[in-house]
């Protein structure tokens, strides 16, 4: 009895982790893209992506100072790619995490999660 009452409170929190999770990475992105406008005077285009924190792009290349990045960009906590934008629909980039369901729209766990 005790595992039917502990179980969904469990697995509960873990959606709420795979969020905090996924919110933390898009922040540390943003720091991440940050410093390359900094070096290089603009954000990375949208065909450029996040790629270019971690291997200069031709056009960037004369004033590109990284890897603005430890490691690759790695997938959200549900294993799909995060979104890359520039401009985004409201400011200079926008980066998706596509939720749980890798859908866009959606609530809960399945709800995308932007930056900014």
């Amino acid at each position: 009895m005790l595992a039917a009452y502990v179980g969904p409170k469990y697995f509960s929190q873990l959606g709420k982790s795979e969020v905090t999770i996924a919110r933390a990475q898009i922040g540390a992105f943003e720091k991440s893209l940050d410093a390359y406008r900094l070096d290089v005077g603009r954000y990375p285009s949208t065909e450029e992506g996040m790629a270019a924190l971690m291997v200069a792009p031709p056009a960037a290349a004369a004033r590109w100072n990284g890897p603005y990045l430890k490691k690759n960009v790695p997938p959200d906590p549900w294993g799909h790619p995060y979104a890359y934008r520039a401009p985004g629909p409201t400011s200079e980039f926008e980066i998706t995490s596509l939720g749980r369901d890798g859908q866009p729209g959606g609530s809960g766990e399945d709800a995308d999660i932007h930056s900014q």
